[in-house]
């Protein structure tokens, strides 16, 4: 277990007790996995969440692997890379907003699979669409909204999905 972690970082107004970490949380320790949780406080400027992300990876040793929602899937896909992490989990991301510095364009070295909402009115699930389409990743989109919190055992099926998936390359 101490060589395998899953590193979790929350949205714009989250925490780390959120029920989306609490449900994921559960089946990556069931899978072997440590858990780390983030905790951005208020602090909603991407480069200093870049930095709370790494600083927070910086003593775990072997496997990561990031989960973010909202702003948490931003920052988590941009370290992604520097912190060789394993796969990428994300969940309704901020990606190609307006008001972020974009990304790299990359292509990704490691598995990345979205989730998101049809009626997510804070981040258009067209962004969604447009990313998995450009880096060939998997998305479900499900009928929900941003916060999800009426699909978290269908979004948790699918993290173990994942997590398994992962652990089989």
């Amino acid at each position: 277990m101490a060589n395998r972690h899953v590193v979790f970082s929350h949205g714009s107004g989250g925490s780390t007790r959120s029920a989306k970490i609490a449900a994921l949380a559960q089946t990556a320790r069931v899978e072997g996995y440590s858990v780390v949780a983030v905790d951005y406080g208020k602090e909603d400027r991407p480069k200093e969440r870049i930095a709370m992300l790494c600083d927070a990876c910086q003593p775990l040793q072997g496997e990561v692997v990031l989960v973010g929602a909202s702003l948490g899937g931003y920052v988590s896909l941009a370290v992604a890379s520097l912190l060789h992490a394993k796969a990428v989990f994300l969940m309704a991301p901020a990606i190609y907003v307006a008001d972020l510095p974009p990304l790299r364009e990359s292509k990704f070295e490691f598995p990345i699979s979205l989730v998101h909402g049809w009626h997510d009115t804070v981040i258009p699930v067209e962004h969604s669409i447009r990313f998995a389409r450009e880096h060939n990743a998997p998305l479900q989109v499900l009928n929900t909204d941003h916060r999800m919190h009426d699909q978290l055992p269908v979004i948790r099926h699918f993290f173990e999905h994942f997590i398994i998936s992962i652990d089989l390359r």
